[in-house]
């Protein structure tokens, strides 16, 4: 049933009363709030239907109401108005992007970092996924006897850096004619690719050294591999400081549940086509997150999607100051990853 305009103007304002206060909504107080001309009994008739309709909840008796997920939903679909970040909020994003950290990585962790201070919610930010990003750059640089640094650079300019076990007979003039031949050969190849075509093309000439091939196509796969480590989480105990997460046992779920960063990557992996997601109360599949709402952008280089990043808060987070900041975010991401490969 489509709601007439009498319905929708009472549901949002009984929304934005309940996202300031978190206290179940009554009549006389969004009739003052909301400055609507209508009288008391006609706007508890109205929210009597809004009930009927799955948009309200009474949690007591003689209680007021609060909006349902269903209400949520309609009102990001619907009513969302642009929200602008305030001048102090300008300036730490701008400041912090423009005093950029080095590594592309860095910048992304600290990210979350801004984002929770920013926002006071809890914030995640999926590293970059190298399974689609093209090689660039293949380097083995000897460390110590037994041991060198695997290092590769992709497309996006993204780095990754690992210790891989050599053969102790292995020279630095080896290990540096084979990063030469592993760079020519793999150029521009995609990351997912890189391991099966140096089985194809050098595994013959490298038969002598199998275990050390064995572990540099192990260890190749693993870079391109996006897990549990390659999620960066901020502001965890943000959550804790709103009444939803007085109860003990909802906290600790909480907490357990974005704890779990593989689940998180996997989540963050769903949303990484898509400009902004979110997704509000039992839409998550993830139980201990069916009492929040999550929302992502995806961040870009070139218009190729390197990751997602997002907020996680109370079903009742303020959504349109959400989404400004994560905006916000994008654009800034794009400008200083762009600046990252200009200088590369």
């Amino acid at each position: 049933m489509e709601l007439d305009q009498r319905k929708l103007q009472i549901l949002r304002a009984i929304i934005d009363e309940y996202i300031l206060s978190a206290s179940p909504v009554g009549s006389k107080s969004i009739r003052q709030s909301a400055d609507l001309n209508w009288s008391s009994a006609t706007i508890r008739n109205e929210m009597a239907d809004l009930e009927a309709l799955g948009y309200l909840a009474q949690p007591h008796t003689s209680a007021g109401r609060i909006p349902s997920d269903k209400a949520y939903r309609l009102y990001v679909n619907q009513m969302l108005s642009h929200a602008a970040l305030s001048q102090e909020e300008l300036k730490l994003l701008n400041g912090y992007y423009r005093n950029r950290i080095d590594g592309i990585e860095s910048v992304l962790r600290s990210t979350a970092h801004v984002l929770s201070e920013i926002t006071h919610y809890t914030a995640i930010v999926m590293m970059p996924d190298l399974a689609t990003n093209r090689l660039r750059h293949f380097q083995l640089v000897p460390l110590t006897e037994g041991k060198a640094l695997s290092v590769i650079v992709t497309d996006a300019g993204v780095a990754r850096d690992s210790v891989i076990d050599i053969p102790p007979d292995m020279t630095p003039d080896e290990l540096e004619a084979l990063s030469r031949t592993i760079t020519r050969r793999c150029y521009n190849c995609r990351m997912s690719t890189v391991g099966e075509k140096l089985i194809k093309e050098i595994g013959a000439e490298l038969k002598s050294r199998g275990d050390f091939l064995s572990a540099l196509l192990e260890r190749l796969d693993e870079s391109s591999q996006t897990g549990m480590n390659m999620v960066e989480l901020a502001g965890a105990r943000n959550m804790l400081r709103y009444p939803e997460y007085n109860d003990v046992n909802k906290a600790k779920t909480f907490l357990a549940t974005v704890e779990q960063r593989d689940s998180i990557y996997r989540m963050m992996k769903k949303a990484s086509n898509m400009e902004f997601t979110i997704t509000i109360g039992r839409e998550n599949e993830q139980e201990g997150l069916q009492d929040c709402s999550v929302v992502t952008a995806t961040y870009r280089v070139n218009d190729m999607p390197l990751g997602t990043f997002g907020i996680i808060g109370p079903t009742r987070m303020d959504y349109n100051r959400v989404i400004s900041v994560l905006q916000g975010v994008q654009q800034n991401l794009a400008y200083v990853l762009q600046s990252y490969l200009k200088e590369d």
